[in-house]
C-alpha cells in the first residue's frame, strides 16, 4: 500500500542522531531514519496535523 511513498527528513528532527522521516498524503507515514527496515507507523492525515498543532503550541496530551 505505501511501498511507493517518498519519505523526507522531518523539519522537527534537528539532531542528526535522532531523526524521523515522514511521507504525507491521505495518511502520514513516520519512520526512524536510522532503522528504516523496522517499518513505519501510519496515521490518518487529520490526526497527524492535530498532533503537530498541539506540539507547536506546547500542549500536553494526557
Amino acid at each position: 500500500m505505501h511501498s511507493s511513498r517518498k519519505f523526507h527528513k522531518s523539519s522537527y528532527s534537528a539532531n542528526e542522531s535522532a531523526c524521523v522521516e515522514v511521507s504525507e498524503g491521505t495518511h502520514t507515514c513516520v519512520r526512524d531514519t536510522q532503522n528504516r527496515e523496522a517499518g513505519y507507523l501510519v496515521f490518518p492525515a487529520t490526526e497527524w496535523s492535530t498532533l503537530l498543532e498541539l506540539a507547536r503550541h506546547g500542549a500536553r496530551m494526557k
